[in-house]
């Protein structure tokens, strides 16, 4: 994991990014992990009136925005880090509250599918990919098949860049995220400008938290 984001990376990574300065930096992040390419991006700030209802501050992930992409499809994108056990209740979880926090729209938006991105700083499943895209068909008594409940689990410690002269923009991002090679994080920062962006923000914030 990324020196700079290992305490609250959830806490310290929404103050930055959940913010129309940063929105995109965002939609570069998504477009580069889901492969997709977007027309509008729109935060969800509902947080801040429901906040004494909803769970505590690290568990509202790193993001929670509405999106149009560039053929007018819209939908909700959650991004979080996980850790600690029961990961698959966690990414259920997470994917409902995503979901639902929808009813606290005040602009008349449709309901949209929903596509929750989960970070792991571990190995979770027993495959080489770092990139699962899974459908969720059941939790418990809650049905997800009527929604086609789609979520993505990206497994930091299994990225291996074979060709630093050809990296991906879905690499790029995952490379920074796990921050365990300078070399190539020096690289990354180079090759986009929205990373680059994000570092010097995530390493003022650090210089002026106060502990």
């Amino acid at each position: 994991m990324n020196q700079y984001l290992i305490t609250n990376r959830n806490v310290v990574l929404r103050k930055i990014l959940a913010t129309n300065e940063n929105v995109e930096i965002l939609k570069d992040m998504i477009e580069s992990i889901l492969k997709i390419e977007i027309q509008k991006i729109q935060l969800n700030e509902y947080i801040k009136e429901k906040e004494n209802y909803l769970p505590k501050e690290e568990n509202f992930g790193v993001a929670d925005v509405r999106i149009t992409t560039k053929n007018n499809k819209q939908f909700n994108i959650g991004m979080t880090f996980l850790d600690g056990k029961h990961i698959q209740t966690k990414i259920a979880m997470y994917y409902l509250y995503i979901h639902t926090n929808q009813i606290y729209y005040d602009d008349k938006r449709i309901i949209a599918k929903t596509i929750t991105i989960n970070f792991l700083d571990f190995p979770y499943y027993n495959s080489k990919e770092y990139h699962t895209k899974a459908i969720l068909n059941k939790f418990k008594t809650i049905e997800f098949s009527e929604q086609e409940a789609e979520t993505h689990i990206i497994e930091l410690p299994k990225l291996k860049i074979t060709n630093q002269n050809k990296i991906t923009k879905q690499e790029q991002w995952i490379s920074y995220l796990k921050g365990e090679d300078i070399g190539i994080i020096e690289k990354v920062k180079q090759q986009n400008k929205y990373i680059q962006k994000l570092d010097k923000q995530v390493q003022k914030y650090w210089e002026e938290e106060k502990i």
